[in-house]
């Protein structure tokens, strides 16, 4: 309904998109963020799981409390457990003092675990037990702690595919599946692409202190709606950047587009 429309979009400004996708998506993380469910969030890279996420903490029950984020991806192995889950003194080499956990530190609000398809074996077992008996016990610790936590995971991996391949836990994928929210790859919305490309330029052009906003030539939002994106929202953003830097008189043209985006020259025959 358009009051649902409304509403959804005056709660989330932050959510660029009025396509037929983004308002599926809105209408999810409205019902879904005053709730203590587990959210699984699930994109392409630079689609904006992150800023769902985010949003979702924003409009929840426990936005005055802790939101730890941690990219699973960007920890190496060998760390991962303790930067979850905490250590205690003497625990390995170089753990010379007690340290808590991104679980522990999140107590009584929420976390973000971004490409929980990049954990391995052992650190998703610990994180269905953590799951299951919300405690955790420190990298060579003893004694459980009690942890209150909302769990928002987000991936761009398949999930299912890692299942039957045998690398993600069956269990773990039942415990974080509660609610899954899917981000359309920016090629399903192209509805949406001249509202971010308004966005960003705005933003761009105050983050330089340009004393004058560019404006977009004739052509030049066609070719960006022509392009496919794969690079989804993230990449749009880094075009924008760039052709904000190259343009003349505050004019952005085709010509100021990348390679792939730019007209082609006419070979002569």
């Amino acid at each position: 309904s358009v009051l649902s429309r409304i509403d959804a979009r005056s709660f989330f400004p932050e959510i660029i998109g009025e396509s037929l996708a983004m308002r599926g998506l809105l209408s999810l993380v409205m019902k879904v963020a005053p709730t203590d469910s587990t959210v699984l969030i699930l994109g392409e890279s630079g689609t904006g799981k992150e800023l769902a996420a985010t949003s979702i903490f924003e409009h929840s029950l426990r936005k005055e409390k802790p939101f730890i984020k941690l990219n699973c991806a960007a920890i190496p192995e060998e760390l991962l457990e303790s930067e979850l889950f905490g250590h205690e003194k003497g625990a390995f080499t170089g753990a010379v003092t007690m340290k808590r956990g991104r679980f522990e530190r999140a107590h009584g609000g929420t976390i973000f675990l971004d490409e929980v398809g990049e954990l391995p074996p052992a650190a998703q077992v610990r994180l269905l037990r953590v799951l299951q008996e919300r405690q955790i016990e420190r990298v060579g610790g003893t004694e459980p702690v009690p942890v209150n936590v909302r769990m928002i995971a987000a991936t761009h991996r398949d999930l299912e595919r890692m299942i039957r391949l045998g690398e993600f836990r069956e269990d773990l994928w039942y415990r974080i599946n509660v609610f899954p929210i899917r981000i359309p790859p920016l090629r399903e919305r192209k509805a949406d692409i001249p509202a971010f490309v308004y966005h960003f330029i705005g933003r761009k052009a105050r983050e330089m202190n340009l004393r004058h906003q560019p404006v977009l030539a004739q052509g030049t939002l066609e070719r960006l709606q022509q392009y496919d994106w794969p690079g989804n929202v993230r990449e749009l953003e880094n075009v924008i950047e760039r052709a904000v830097i190259l343009c003349s008189n505050n004019n952005i043209t085709p010509q100021d587009l990348p390679g792939e985006l730019a007209p082609a020259r006419t070979e002569p025959r």
